[in-house]
């Protein structure tokens, strides 16, 4: 497995373990990374990730949640969920990263940690995001300040 897989599998278990504890502690990412072993390169990535997400949550979050048809965000499995943030925040945030990247490590990811349909189902909600943000034949839209 990859670095960057990784580092996006390690993110995720970040976020899961972040919504279900509710209210985060400055000291929880030392927790993490004390249990979640990683190489150093792995580490920065999925930390850039973290606070990528974090920093944009409400607006990704918002985004998620106007993808969703007759289907609440709340109710989203937490893993599904963090995944979705994640590769949305790559999709709105990383214009070098390929988008048949991002979608096919969500839906690997989705598979791997979630469980039944997950993998259709991010698929589903992040192609309708891909499709609206990264029109084919478009430019890859531009980064925004993190």
């Amino acid at each position: 497995m990859g670095r960057r897989r990784e580092g996006r599998e390690a993110a995720i278990q970040f976020l899961f373990a972040r919504d279900l504890q509710g209210e985060a502690k400055p000291e929880d990412a030392e927790v993490f990374w004390t249990l979640h072993s990683a190489k150093t390169s792995t580490r920065a990535f999925a930390e850039s990730l973290i606070k990528g997400v974090l920093n944009h949550q409400e607006q990704i979050d918002t985004g998620i949640t106007g993808l969703l048809e007759n289907f609440s965000f709340e109710r989203l499995a937490a893993v599904d969920r963090n995944v979705l943030r994640v590769a949305s925040y790559e999709l709105l945030y990383c214009p070098e990263v390929p988008t048949p990247v991002i979608l096919n490590e969500a839906i690997d990811i989705a598979k791997a940690l979630s469980a039944g349909e997950s993998g259709s189902f991010v698929n589903g909600v992040l192609d309708k995001l891909a499709k609206s943000l990264r029109k084919p034949g478009a430019p890859a839209p531009t980064a925004q300040a993190s």
